[in-house]
């Protein structure tokens, strides 16, 4: 049963990655009433669709109580996967419709599992296009991506 009078968080997510896979990076921007948070990472070897259900995650458990939540992407993919997708999925004990596995399944039932907690309401935007959170969010990512290397540059 969903809530009112929930507080209203809008989240702005990107990820990233260098070479596909690679590194890659995610990043989060969250606004609550006058008051920002940024947040990002990075992982050594990784997937452009992982980084981005990756800032979606890191951002919902940033959270500390349920929410009205307006989340922002500029990824398709994570956007038609949790809003059309993810009922399927979950119906066909997370195979796809052509009856092979999804993948980043692990991060897609970590995503379930954290939105129950909120009202999430999922809103595609063109990325690299000027809007001011998403090109936040994007270097948010890449500042995680960058920071992922110097990681690996050292192991090296």
């Amino acid at each position: 049963m969903l809530k009112q009078n929930l507080p209203i968080v809008s989240i702005y997510t990107d990820g990233a990655c260098k070479g596909n896979p690679g590194v890659g990076g995610w990043g989060a921007l969250l606004r609550f009433k006058d008051k920002e948070k940024e947040i990002y990472g990075g992982e050594l070897l990784t997937t452009n669709n992982r980084m981005e259900l990756v800032a979606v995650i890191h951002a919902l458990e940033t959270l500390k109580t349920a929410c009205q939540v307006f989340l922002y992407t500029d990824s398709q993919y994570v956007q038609k996967g949790i809003s059309e997708w993810l009922p399927n999925w979950k119906r066909r004990q997370w195979r796809t419709s052509s009856n092979g596995p999804v993948k980043n399944v692990d991060l897609w039932k970590r995503l379930d599992e954290i939105t129950q907690n909120h009202q999430v309401s999922w809103n595609w935007v063109r990325g690299h296009d000027g809007h001011l959170e998403n090109e936040r969010a994007d270097a948010l990512a890449n500042l995680g991506v960058f920071e992922a290397q110097e990681k690996k540059a050292k192991i090296i």
